[in-house]
């Protein structure tokens, strides 16, 4: 199986990471980069497309046929944030993606980026919210959707946060990440394991339509290249 996949934020941490692993990927035959800024990066397999409104895809949608899977890592942190903005962008955004990529392409296996605590009737506001864009996943008809939440991630292979005060802290926590891992495995991955973990999804499926970063982390290493 060849994979055709859309990424939402190739140019965040978390999309850039997964990126590196589909450009990689021999299984990956074409990449599509939907962002609001480039991501910098040249490759073969790469295609970008710059959009500034992701409440309306009208413009490029004759561009978004013909592809099977969807790396949705496309997200901001809700630090400081009210509720109705951070709605927009992690809802509406992410139902508007959802109405289009189902429409144009049913056969396609949709990787959601959540996070650990995820939970619509939660009262913590980004949890909820979080919850919210899931359940509106659900009902789309793709093959497939997996919801993946992971905890902390830890960016490899030179990705890093957009945030400086992020990129800081992952600097210092970069050195200790092995200690990380061991005392808190079940909420610890990287950049990588994430980006591997989409691919595995798409090439292999999973058992659990929500996943939470042990499972991310186990199905990155299930399906070894070699």
């Amino acid at each position: 199986m060849k994979i055709k996949a859309i990424v939402f934020g190739a140019s965040g941490m978390i999309g850039s990471g997964v990126l590196i692993e589909a450009l990689a990927h021999p299984s990956v035959e074409a990449v599509l980069s939907i962002g609001r800024s480039t991501t910098g990066v040249q490759h073969p397999k790469l295609t970008e497309i710059i959009h500034k409104d992701f409440t309306d895809f009208s413009a490029i949608e004759d561009q978004l046929a013909g592809y099977n899977a969807c790396f949705f890592c496309l997200g901001i942190s809700s630090f400081r944030m009210s509720e109705e903005a951070y709605r927009r962008i992690t809802v509406d955004f992410t139902k508007k993606a959802g109405e289009v990529l189902s429409r144009l392409n049913p056969e396609m296996t949709f990787c959601f980026i959540s996070g650990a605590g995820t939970d619509a009737t939660s009262n913590t506001m980004w949890a909820r919210v979080k919850g919210e864009a899931e359940n509106i996943l659900k009902t789309f008809p793709f093959k497939q959707v997996f919801l993946m939440r992971p905890g902390y991630i830890q960016p490899v292979k030179g990705v890093k946060s957009k945030t400086k005060l992020y990129s800081i802290i992952y600097f210092f926590i970069g050195s200790l990440y092995p200690l990380w891992k061991r005392l808190f495995p079940k909420i610890v991955s990287t950049s990588e394991e994430i980006g591997l973990a989409m691919i595995h999804a798409v090439l292999h499926g999973y058992e659990k339509e929500t996943m939470e970063s042990i499972d991310v982390v186990e199905l990155a290493h299930r399906h070894n290249l070699s």
